[in-house]
């Protein structure tokens, strides 16, 4: 199946409607029929505010999550325009994607 890889990269500590972030993105997905749906927490990383470590216990909530959906275009298109309702200003990535099982 070809479809998208749609990535939407938050902060570990943003909240939207009284739960974080990414949570939100994750719930949304679901009730507008996403199959599935994943968080990563960062381990470091560097950007435009400097870099950042999960070593150090004083930037708890400071590193960036990324949740990712493999879904079909329209889903996408569809989740992106969810997140612009909420407005909410996210950074996204979206890739081209094929989805298969191994054999």
């Amino acid at each position: 199946m070809n479809a998208v890889c749609l990535q939407v990269f938050v902060s570990e500590a943003s909240r939207h409607r009284g739960k974080p972030t990414y949570e939100w993105l994750l719930d949304t997905a679901k009730t507008q029929g996403i199959g599935g749906g994943s968080a990563f927490r960062a381990l470091a990383g560097f950007g435009r505010h400097g870099r950042r470590d999960a070593g150090f216990f004083e930037l708890a909530g400071e590193l960036p999550v990324v949740v990712e959906f493999f879904v079909e275009a329209a889903l996408a298109d569809r989740l992106l325009e969810a997140i612009a309702a909420a407005e909410l200003k996210l950074v996204y990535a979206r890739l081209p994607a094929e989805i298969g099982v191994t054999a």
